[in-house]
């Protein structure tokens, strides 16, 4: 009976620590470097999210790391040196994921990034773990430009690795790190916040449902939430704030061109109370050509107009070709990663030439 019990406690160990003797660092660490709407007000000691595109940046010593997260808080993308990115799921009943194993000794960089929408996983990273008697190097130095992404799932990488055939949700086929607006902010070297969510709208969600959760709604909070712990803004202040919002607005049934318009005036004015200096870019879609295009384009416009009446001449348009199927199609009708590649080459453009960017 000894002999069994401890053999259930051995069990029980491995799905929470590494096997190997190993050394614990907590997400407070100093060594790391964080870029996102990110909460220490939540679990002590933790980092909590909701969005993705959130990302942890660390250089650590040793030749693996393995990091400590809630069980079955989603998919992140890894990066190590210069080795590929690789696509790594925390599964359930397990809270220590290995992240690369096999490497040389000595210091490596590591970037973490959340591609899954994360209001029902509540994501929570503790810290690594990494060899023992390894550690952290010097806390990464982050890009100075900054970027803020503020959309609907086409942001969020909804259906991206997707063929077309699901005919339903899956976290498993979303993924932020291939959209447009990942691949934008890693052609022009910038730092990369997201506030986005399937389904959302500037004056009503998708199919005219939870109108309370549309984006003004949400904007002010650190979490996918109406209420709660607010958002501080000085904590990331953009160079550049890209919006991507009207397709859910005008996706099913029959929508107000009026409300529409006072929708992107008015949160055009809120964007512009957080980030007195920085540029705003309403882009579009990429949708088909419709007239639901053509009245997100007239709803913008309107908004950059009102703007300049108001002595803000630093709001602008963007639009993505329009998306025909010709590159192929994601899950339930959303752009597929070719698709997203294309509008990451336009977008990047565009900002080069805004920004001066080179």
């Amino acid at each position: 009976m000894k002999r069994f019990y401890s053999l259930v406690f051995s069990l029980l160990l491995s799905t929470i620590l590494p096997l190997s003797a190993s050394t614990f660092v907590g997400a407070t660490d100093p060594g790391f470097a964080y870029v996102g709407r990110i909460s220490w007000q939540t679990v002590e000691g933790a980092a909590v999210w909701t969005y993705p595109g959130v990302q942890v940046h660390a250089t650590f010593t040793g030749t693996s790391a393995s990091m400590k997260t809630n069980a079955d808080c989603g998919y992140f993308m890894v990066e190590v040196d210069d080795l590929p990115a690789k696509k790594v799921e925390v599964l359930k009943n397990k809270e220590v994921t290995l992240l690369v194993n096999g490497l040389d000794a000595g210091e490596h960089r590591l970037t973490l990034t959340y591609i899954i929408e994360g209001m029902y996983k509540k994501p929570t990273f503790y810290g690594l773990f990494l060899d023992d008697g390894c550690g952290l190097g010097p806390r990464p130095v982050l890009p100075e430009r900054k970027i803020e992404f503020i959309g609907n799932s086409i942001t969020c990488g909804y259906g991206i690795e997707g063929n077309g055939t699901e005919k339903k949700f899956l976290f498993s086929k979303q993924n932020f790190y291939h959209t447009y607006a990942a691949k934008t902010a890693r052609a022009l070297n910038a730092q990369c916040q997201v506030c986005a969510r399937s389904g959302i709208g500037i004056y009503r969600n998708y199919a005219g449902k939870i109108p309370d959760e549309i984006m003004p709604n949400i904007y002010p909070q650190t979490f996918y939430a109406t209420s709660g712990e607010q958002w501080d803004f000085s904590r990331f202040q953009p160079d550049v704030v890209c919006v991507n919002l009207g397709c859910n607005d005008t996706s099913v049934g029959k929508y107000d061109k009026e409300l529409l318009k006072e929708a992107f005036k008015r949160f055009t004015q809120t964007l512009r109370g957080h980030y007195p200096q920085a540029k705003i870019v309403y882009i579009i879609g990429a949708i088909r050509a419709s007239s639901r295009l053509y009245d997100i384009r007239e709803a913008q416009d309107a908004a950059i107009a009102d703007a300049a009446a108001r002595g803000d001449h630093e709001v602008y348009r963007m639009d993505f070709t329009p998306d025909d199927g010709s590159l192929g199609m994601g899950s339930q009708g959303h752009p597929s990663m070719r698709r997203h590649a294309l509008m990451a080459e336009e977008l990047t453009t565009f900002l080069r030439q805004l920004m001066g960017w080179e």
